[in-house]
């Protein structure tokens, strides 16, 4: 397996880590640019009520064009409407969806309390990429979830 540099954490609504973890939504769509190799794992947090890591996939590719390219091309897979997408979208210049693949649902989410119980943590607004320590922070706040994290992350998970 290729280990990754780093991961991204992304933050979604609960509705949408849902979909993601079903395979029913395979793009995410954000209102800037990013860069993230084809390969890079996603964690799935999910946004209140749930606030919690609740699983993972992993990004095939990014789609970085017009919010109207972005539509086009993949209004199908966004698990969104056309006006929730426009609404989101609006005033931006560009857009990017995210092609997502290999979901796995966690066991046992981690809550953010026991995230935040390990030392500071704050989910992204959007997203932010995570090296080892805070994985470190992950896995020591959900030891369900370390050997999954461990089979898709490799050596970036600490022991």
């Amino acid at each position: 397996m290729n280990d990754p540099e780093r991961a991204m954490l992304l933050s979604v609504h609960p509705r949408f880590a849902t979909a993601i973890l079903a395979g029913s939504k395979t793009v995410e769509v954000r209102r800037q640019r990013v860069a993230a190799p084809p390969g890079t794992p996603v964690l799935l947090y999910a946004t209140a009520p749930t606030m919690a890591l609740v699983g993972m996939a992993r990004i095939n590719s990014v789609h970085v064009a017009s919010p109207k390219e972005v539509w086009s091309a993949h209004c199908a897979q966004t698990g969104i409407t056309r006006r929730e997408y426009d609404t989101y979208m609006s005033g931006a210049t560009q857009a990017s969806g995210l092609m997502l693949t290999d979901p796995v649902s966690f066991d046992e989410p981690v809550s953010l309390s026991a995230l935040r119980a390990g030392g500071t943590f704050h989910p992204p607004q959007s997203y932010r990429y995570m090296k080892s320590d805070d994985l470190r922070q992950v896995v020591e706040a959900g030891p369900v979830v370390a050997s999954a994290l461990r089979e898709v992350l490799g050596d970036l998970v600490p022991a």
